[in-house]
C-alpha cells in the first residue's frame, strides 16, 4: 500500500499551523481498493485534517447552527475542496482572513446527500456557517416524555456510517481521519457530552440561559466517530480512567451493570497493547438509541436494554471497548471492508470476556455467534450467495456476517497458528497501523509479511483469499461449542418430545441461555404450547429485552394473538434496531394479518425511533410482497 500519490508526498506531510500542535495529518490510502464510493471528497486533491465546531443546540427548532472551521491540506495547484453535506442550510463560506469564498452545492442524492464544493483561493482554513435540518439523519431530538426522567428534552447523534454529514460539513469518509475540537452551547439546565476530552465539565455561562461546553480530540479519528449528546445527565466514576454518564434515574443501575469496565480495559491492554485514548467513559442513552452500543472514542454510547441486573450483557461493553483498537485505532478505509472493524472487534471482545469470566462464558458467546452465522448464510440465499463475502460492495454483506464470519476467520487463524503466535501478530498489527486506515488487501499483505513469512504450507492451510473474497464458509472454519448451551439443547429436546415446560429449570439462566432456548424452539407450535410457555416462564412480561424480542418473534411466527399487547408495549418503548426490526419483518411475512399490525405499530411508535431505524422499518413494511 502507499499513503499518498508520489507527487503529493513531499508537500502533504505538514499540516497548516492552525491544526493541533504536534499532530501530523493522518495518512490516506490511494490504492484502488481504498476508493470510497460513499463520499464526494477527493482527498488526493484537497482534504480536511482538522475540524473546529462552534454550534448551538436549538431545541425549539430542532437544529444545530453555527460554524465548522476546517483545516485544508491541498496539493500544489489545487483550486477547490469537496465536502459532504446532507440537507444542510449553508449561509456562507469564508477564508481565515474573512474573505468570502465561492461555493456551490451539487445535486442531492437520496443516500449520499450533496457535495459542497468550495473554491480555495489559496485558503488553508475555511469556515462554513450553516444549520442542520430538523430531520437530520444523524440527530434525534427527544421530547421529555421519551426520556427516563420525563422532565427535560434530550439530543443525541449517531454518525456511523455516513450520517454525520447531516450536521457537520466535512469529508465524511472513514479513510479521511481528522482531529477536532468543539464548543457546544446548550440550555443551562442541560449538560453536553462528546466523544472527546471534556475541557469544561461544568460548562461556561453563555448568556440568555445557556452554557457552553468545550471539547478536544487530539488524535485523528474517522469523522463518523464525532458524537454528541445533550440532556439531563449525571456522572459516576467507576475507576481511575472510566465512568458512566446517564440520566439520574438510571445512574445506580448503570454503575452496577458496567462495574467491570476497568478490569476489561486491563484485560484488553494485556492482550493487544496500551489503550491510547485516555479515558474510557460510557453514556447510557434513552431507549430510542438504535444500536446496542457505538464505539465513540472516550465516550461509548450504550442502549438501556443492557440493564438486566446480572451483567450478562456486558459483552456489548467489551465489544465497544475492543473497538478502541479495531475500528477506532485501525479503521476500515471504506465500508466495503467493514469486517475489519466488526469482525476483528467481535473476536477481540470474546478474548476480553474469556480473560475476565473464563473460557466457558466466552464459549457461550462464540457458540451463539455460530448460530447467527448459520442463520445469516441461510437467509442470504446459501453459501454461494455473493452477500456472504467479507469484502464486497459497501453495506452488501448480509445481516451480521461482518461480525460473525469475520470473527470466525480470525479464530480459525488462531487455531491454526496457535494463540501465542497470533496474539503477538495482532499486537504488532495494531502498532504498525495505529491511527491509519486499512483495507482487506492491506491486512492480507500485512499478515503474509509478518505472520506467514513465506511459509507455503501455512498459506495453504489458512486459505486467506478464500475467507476474504469468496462467499460461504471455508471448510477449516472453527466452531467453538459451549457445554452450558449443550445443556440448554437437552432442554429443547425434552420440550420437542412433549415434556411440560415446568420441568425445565430456568432459574439463573443468562441471556445467552434464554436465547439458545427461545431461538431453538420449533417455529411452528400449537397455541396451547405457546400458552404453556408464556404462563410458565412469564415471557410476555420479561424485563430482559433480548428475551422479550425472541419470544415475540416466535409468537408472530405463530400468529399468537395473546402476545400482541406485549408486542405493542415493546415496540413502543424499545428503539434498538437489532431487537425490533425482526419483529416488523416477521409481521410482514404473515401476510395481511401481520401487515395490518405492523403498520399500526409503526404509526404509533415511529416518533420514538431514531431517524435511521424509522427509515429501515419503513422500508420493511412498504417492501413489495415476494
Amino acid at each position: 500500500m502507499r499513503f499518498l500519490f508520489p507527487a503529493l508526498a513531499a508537500t502533504l506531510l505538514v499540516a497548516p499551523a492552525a491544526a493541533q500542535e504536534g499532530v501530523s495529518p493522518a495518512p490516506i490510502l490511494t490504492t484502488p481498493d481504498a476508493r470510497d464510493v460513499w463520499t464526494y471528497a477527493r482527498p488526493e486533491v484537497a482534504r480536511v485534517t482538522h475540524v473546529d465546531l462552534d454550534l448551538t443546540a436549538d431545541f425549539q427548532r430542532k437544529v444545530m447552527r453555527g460554524t465548522a472551521t476546517l483545516d485544508v491540506l491541498a496539493a500544489p495547484g489545487a483550486e477547490e475542496i469537496v465536502l459532504d453535506t446532507d440537507e444542510l442550510d449553508i449561509e456562507s463560506v469564508t477564508a481565515e482572513d474573512g474573505r468570502p469564498l465561492a461555493w456551490r452545492l451539487g445535486a442531492d442524492d437520496p443516500q449520499l446527500g450533496a457535495p459542497l464544493t468550495v473554491t480555495l483561493d489559496d485558503a488553508e482554513r475555511i469556515t462554513v456557517r450553516y444549520s442542520s435540518k430538523p430531520g437530520a439523519s444523524a440527530l434525534q431530538w427527544l421530547s421529555p416524555e421519551l426520556t427516563a426522567g420525563k422532565q427535560q428534552p434530550y439530543l443525541f447523534s449517531q454518525g456511523q456510517p455516513i450520517n454525520n454529514r447531516s450536521w457537520i460539513p466535512t469529508q465524511d469518509s472513514p479513510g479521511i481521519r481528522q482531529t477536532w475540537d468543539a464548543t457546544v452551547t446548550v440550555p443551562d439546565d442541560l449538560v453536553a457530552v462528546m466523544s472527546a476530552e471534556m475541557l469544561t465539565p461544568e460548562g461556561v455561562a453563555a448568556g440568555e440561559g445557556r452554557e457552553s461546553y468545550r471539547f478536544r480530540m487530539t488524535r485523528p479519528v474517522p469523522p463518523y466517530l464525532i458524537a454528541l449528546a445533550v440532556g439531563d445527565l449525571a456522572f459516576r466514576e467507576l475507576g481511575p480512567r472510566s465512568g458512566v454518564w446517564t440520566e439520574p434515574t438510571m445512574l445506580d443501575a448503570a454503575a452496577y451493570e458496567f462495574g467491570d469496565v476497568e478490569a476489561m480495559i486491563d484485560a484488553a491492554e494485556a492482550l493487544y497493547g496500551p489503550y491510547r485514548w485516555g479515558r474510557y467513559d460510557m453514556l447510557l442513552l434513552p431507549p430510542s438509541f438504535p444500536y446496542g452500543g457505538m464505539e465513540n472514542p472516550m465516550l461509548t454510547f450504550l442502549t438501556p436494554t443492557l440493564l438486566t441486573g446480572d451483567r450478562s450483557n456486558t459483552d456489548v461493553v467489551a465489544h465497544e471497548l475492543a473497538h478502541s483498537w479495531s475500528g477506532n485505532l485501525v479503521t476500515n478505509a471504506t465500508w466495503s471492508d467493514s469486517w475489519l472493524n466488526e469482525g476483528f472487534t467481535t473476536y477481540f471482545e470474546n478474548r476480553i470476556m474469556e480473560a475476565l469470566y473464563g473460557p466457558e462464558r466466552a464459549a457461550m458467546y462464540s457458540d451463539l455467534d455460530w448460530d447467527g452465522l448459520e442463520r445469516d448464510i441461510e437467509a442470504a440465499g446459501g453459501a454461494d450467495a455473493p452477500t456472504t463475502r467479507l469484502h464486497g460492495e459497501p453495506g452488501a454483506t448480509f445481516g451480521q456476517l461482518d461480525y460473525f464470519k469475520g470473527s470466525v476467520f480470525l479464530r480459525t487463524i488462531e487455531n491454526i497458528v496457535g494463540r501465542e503466535r497470533f496474539d503477538a501478530y495482532l499486537r504488532g498489527y495494531f502498532d504498525r497501523h495505529a491511527f491509519q486506515p486499512q483495507t482487506t488487501a492491506g491486512f492480507l499483505a500485512d499478515i503474509r509479511a509478518h505472520l506467514i513469512e513465506g511459509d507455503a504450507e501455512l498459506e495453504r492451510r489458512l486459505q486467506l483469499d478464500r475467507w476474504a473474497y469468496q462467499p460461504g464458509l471455508p471448510e477449516n472454519a472453527v466452531h467453538v461449542e459451549s457445554a452450558t448451551l449443550a445443556a440448554v439443547d437437552a432442554d429443547l429436546e425434552a420440550f420437542r418430545s412433549g415434556a411440560p415446560v415446568s420441568r425445565i429449570d430456568t432459574q439463573g439462566w443468562s441471556t445467552q441461555e434464554w436465547l439458545r432456548f427461545l431461538n431453538g424452539l420449533p417455529r411452528e407450535l400449537p397455541a396451547e404450547r405457546l400458552t404453556e410457555l408464556d404462563s410458565t416462564l412469564d415471557l410476555s412480561r420479561s424485563s430482559n429485552a433480548y428475551v422479550r424480542s425472541a419470544w415475540l418473534e416466535l409468537s408472530i411466527a405463530n400468529r399468537y394473538e395473546p402476545a400482541l399487547p406485549s408486542l405493542r408495549d415493546f415496540t413502543g418503548r424499545v428503539g434498538r434496531g437489532l431487537l425490533i426490526r425482526p419483529l416488523y419483518a416477521g409481521l410482514m411475512e404473515q401476510g395481511d394479518w401481520g401487515k395490518a399490525i405492523a403498520q399500526d405499530l409503526f404509526a404509533n411508535a415511529r416518533a420514538t425511533y431514531h431517524p435511521n431505524t424509522a427509515a429501515q422499518i419503513e422500508r420493511i413494511i412498504t417492501a413489495p410482497a415476494q
